[in-house]
C-alpha cells in the first residue's frame, strides 16, 4: 500500500465579513449554517436578544443571503418573465418582495427585488439560484451575476432603528418609506440603506462592500453609549418572524427545485400570496399552471393558527375533530408580546378558513421524555403582531 499525501485541511464553513466582530460577542457558542456560511443563532440568550427586537435596536447579520445583480437591456422583461408580480410597478429607488415559479406554478424560492436604476436590480434570496436564473436568461441581453461575497448585509431592527441612523448621522433616513432605499457615502465609498426587514417590526437593511463592514459595525456600536444596540443571532429573529406571520423557505415550505416527492411543493396560491400574482402582465414562468390553479382551488393553504395554552405546538399533527389529520405545523412560539400560543401551518384547504373544530397533537420534551397533549386551535389572521410604527413614515423616536 503506497502512502499518499493528504489533502491540506480547508474549513467547512466561510465567515462573513463581520465574523471578527460576532466571534467575541457568541458566548454561548450557539452557531448556525446558513448558506455555507457559519452565522450566529444565539449570542447569549434568546429572551434577552427577542425583548431587544421589540423593544430596543438590534444588528443581525444578513450576508449569507443570496444576492444577485441583474442588468441589461432587457433587465424589465427578464424580470417579468422570472417574477410572478409584475416587476415594472416596482419604480427605481424602491424594493418589493416577490416570488418565482417552476413551469408547474410552484414556488422556487421568495426574496426581496431591489430596482437600483432603469434596467438595473438586484435578487435577493435564501436558496442558491445562480443555475435558475440563468436558465431563465436565455433570449434575453441581460447580464446575471452572483454577487453575493461583493455585498456584506446588516439588519437593524427594533423601535430604536430610526433613531440609531439619525445618531449614525444619515440625513432623511426618517423619512424613507417601507421598501424605499436611499444611498449614503461612507469612509470613502457608499452605504446602502433599504427601508426593509424580516421582524415584522421597524427596522431597515444596510449593504456596504465587504471592506467596509467592521468599519460599519464599530460605528453602530458607538451609538450604543446613547441607544443600546443588542446583537441578536437567529433564534430570536426567528420568533419575531413567526409573530410577523412571514413564511421561510425550508421551514414553511420546499423550495420546489430540492423536492424529493412532488406532492411537497407549494404554489403562491397554497403560501397564501395570491396578490403576487398577476396574470395581467404576461407570460411569466408558471403562469399557465397557475392558471388553471385559480379555477380548480388550491390543494392546500398556509394559514396563521391560535392554540390554546403555552406549549409550543412546534411540528405539531391537526386534525378535526380528533380523529382526521388536516395538517400540520412548520413554526410556532409562545409569544411574549402577543401572549399568544401562534403558529403557522398547512391545512387542507377545504379546512383553512374553518375558525372552530381543529385540535393540534402536541409532543413536549420533559427531561428526555416525550409526552403528548391535545389542544384546541383556530384559524386566524396573520401578522399575529403587527405594530404601527412598522410603516409609519415618518420613522418614529422612542
Amino acid at each position: 500500500m503506497t502512502n499518499q499525501a493528504l489533502a491540506p485541511y480547508q474549513a467547512a464553513l466561510l465567515t462573513t465579513p463581520f465574523h471578527s466582530r460576532l466571534a467575541p460577542l457568541a458566548l454561548a457558542d450557539d452557531w448556525l449554517r446558513w448558506g455555507g456560511y457559519t452565522t450566529v443563532n444565539c449570542f447569549s440568550g434568546v429572551a434577552t436578544e427577542y425583548f431587544a427586537i421589540r423593544n430596543s435596536a438590534t444588528l443581525y447579520d444578513i450576508s449569507p443571503m443570496r444576492k444577485y445583480r441583474i442588468a441589461g437591456p432587457d433587465a424589465m422583461r427578464y424580470m417579468n418573465r422570472l417574477l410572478t408580480r409584475d416587476a415594472a410597478k416596482i419604480r427605481p429607488g424602491r424594493a418589493g418582495y416577490a416570488v418565482w415559479c417552476d413551469d408547474g406554478g410552484k414556488v422556487i424560492d421568495d426574496g426581496t427585488v431591489f430596482r437600483f436604476a432603469e434596467t438595473e436590480f438586484r435578487l435577493n434570496s435564501q436558496e442558491h439560484q445562480q443555475c435558475w436564473l440563468e436558465d431563465s436568461g436565455l433570449g434575453f441581453d441581460v447580464i446575471i451575476e452572483d454577487v453575493s461575497e461583493a455585498i456584506a448585509g446588516l439588519a437593524l431592527q427594533g423601535p430604536l432603528s430610526c433613531t440609531v441612523l439619525k445618531q449614525f448621522g444619515l440625513d432623511g433616513v426618517a423619512n424613507l418609506k417601507p421598501f424605499d432605499i436611499a444611498e449614503y457615502p461612507f469612509e470613502g465609498g457608499a452605504l446602502t440603506v433599504t427601508r426593509t426587514g424580516f421582524t415584522g417590526d421597524l427596522g431597515y437593511e444596510l449593504w456596504v462592500t465587504p471592506d467596509l463592514a467592521e468599519i460599519l459595525w464599530d460605528r453602530l456600536m458607538e451609538v450604543d453609549s446613547l441607544y443600546r444596540v443588542v446583537p441578536v443571532g437567529s433564534k430570536a429573529v426567528d420568533m419575531a418572524r413567526i409573530e410577523a406571520g412571514f413564511i421561510q423557505t425550508n421551514t414553511d415550505f420546499m423550495a420546489a427545485e430540492t423536492v424529493a416527492h412532488i406532492n411537497r411543493r407549494r404554489s403562491p396560491f397554497e403560501l397564501g400570496l395570491d396578490w403576487l400574482v398577476d396574470f395581467d402582465k404576461g407570460h411569466f414562468n408558471g403562469r399557465r399552471a397557475l392558471l388553471r390553479e385559480r379555477e380548480a382551488g388550491p390543494r392546500y393553504r398556509v394559514v396563521g393558527l391560535d392554540i390554546e395554552g403555552s406549549k409550543p405546538a412546534q411540528d405539531a399533527l391537526i386534525y378535526k375533530g380528533r380523529a382526521r389529520q388536516v395538517g400540520f405545523v412548520t413554526s410556532a412560539i409562545w409569544s411574549p408580546t402577543a401572549k399568544r400560543n401562534i403558529a403557522i401551518a398547512t391545512l387542507d384547504a377545504a379546512y383553512a378558513n374553518r375558525a372552530e373544530g381543529l385540535w393540534a397533537e402536541i409532543y413536549v420534551n420533559k427531561e428526555l421524555k416525550w409526552d403528548k397533549t391535545v389542544a384546541p386551535c383556530r384559524v386566524v389572521e396573520r401578522p399575529f403582531y403587527n405594530p404601527p410604527r412598522r410603516r409609519a413614515t415618518p420613522a418614529p423616536d422612542f
